[in-house]
């Protein structure tokens, strides 16, 4: 079929040009005079995306689920306690994954839609009298509902029951698309993988770990090797990583961090806010609602929209791909025939997001979802015009 494939599922994204040809660069010798500068720098540009002035950046090859297992390998020794807020699919991933490492695992679930429960993790924090729970694990963007929880509120809920525990936090479709705070928030350690906002193919973990979480790392006992943070932070001094990195998206990672300084991160934050409006405009068009229960919390990088009972998921994924070039995700766990997940992270514009409007509603239409082809694409473009016209003039 002629003309572009649009990939908009929740990750990996679109990779811009000039990212792509910085990956074609040649090779350098990962322990040669070439590496220092470029960990120093890739160092300085990601500790601006977490918004941190002390965090240690550790890098090492893998995906964010990798990420994830080098957050709690570190953090929880083998029989500790391991708090989990879960809200979706990632945050049960987070409790399935201490549960694998041999933590202790401790679940508090909200249902589906709502964001992580500080409230209830007050609870549990507060009732821990001894202080065995020795980390909080939380979703910041949970990918699989289309919900972005209040990190901030988490940590609160922590320091007002006077609890030590370290707060880990998966922000991996987060970074880079949704507002975050490292340092203010109080997060001890910040997962992230390159394929989603850093807008680079899969295949680097990243990580961002306070002083606390340095310190539990040197004191855990958790047999590890490949996420073993020692290591990279002993290291650190003579700018080299302890493994072969992957040098190609380290290039590439360069320019992505470039890119975002020369937009301005306040801007990126923006650009996905508005984009993700304009497509929640559309989803209201079409009479239809988000995974999201509350508007307030709707993500910026992924929206979830649910499904009448007669129309099946699966189908109009099916459709998008074969009739439209287009690339939807689908519902996981109990929404894998319910919704459709639209990603609209990355490197991505109005014109864009239109389209990939457009296309979702002819495939919804195909399915026999009861809508008026045409009501959602000019509800997106209305919102994203309403930047230039104002919304009076439309």
């Amino acid at each position: 079929m002629a003309g572009r494939h649009f990939l908009q599922i929740p990750g990996p994204t679109n990779i811009p040009d000039r990212v792509q040809r910085a990956m074609e660069r040649r090779l350098i010798n990962h322990r040669g005079d070439d590496m220092p500068p470029l960990l120093a720098d890739l160092k300085t540009g990601l500790r601006r995306l977490f918004s941190t002035e002390t965090g240690e950046i550790i890098l090492s090859p893998g995906s964010g689920a990798g990420a994830m297992e080098s957050s709690l390998v570190n953090a929880v020794g083998p029989g500790e306690r391991l708090l989990c807020l879960a809200n979706g699919y990632f945050g049960q991933l987070y409790a399935e994954l201490g549960r694998r490492l041999g933590a202790d695992v401790d679940v508090v679930e909200a249902p589906w839609g709502h964001a992580a429960p500080a409230d209830l993790a007050y609870r549990r924090l507060a009732a821990d009298r001894t202080h065995a729970i020795r980390a909080v694990a939380m979703v910041h963007n949970e990918t699989s509902t289309g919900v972005t929880s209040d990190v901030g509120a988490v940590r609160a809920a922590i320091d007002a029951a006077g609890h030590p525990a370290l707060l880990l936090v998966d922000t991996i479709s987060g970074l880079a698309c949704v507002d975050f705070h490292f340092d203010e928030w109080g997060v001890d350690v910040a997962v992230c993988g390159s394929q989603k906002g850093l807008m680079l193919p899969p295949g680097l973990a990243v990580v961002c770990a306070s002083e606390r979480a340095v310190a539990a790392a040197r004191r855990v006992t958790t047999p590890r090797s490949f996420f073993d943070w020692r290591p990279v932070l002993e290291m650190a001094e003579t700018g080299m990583l302890p493994t072969t990195p992957p040098t190609s998206l380290l290039f590439g990672l360069q320019e992505s961090l470039r890119m975002f300084e020369e937009e301005g991160l306040a801007e990126v934050i923006a650009r996905h806010g508005r984009l993700a409006a304009a497509v929640r405009e559309a989803v209201a068009a079409w009479d239809l609602t988000t995974v999201c229960a509350d508007p307030r919390l709707a993500s910026s990088s992924i929206t979830a929209v649910r499904l009448p009972e007669h129309v099946d998921g699966q189908a109009v994924l099916r459709l998008t791909r074969e009739h439209l070039e287009l690339e939807l995700g689908s519902g996981i766990g109990p929404l894998q025939h319910r919704a459709v997940r639209i990603g609209h992270l990355g490197w991505l514009n109005e014109l864009e997001v239109t389209a990939i409007v457009a296309g979702t509603e002819i495939a919804l239409a195909m399915a026999g979802c009861p809508i008026a082809v045409g009501g959602g694409v000019a509800a997106c473009q209305r919102s994203l015009a309403s930047r230039w016209l104002g919304a009076g003039a439309i």
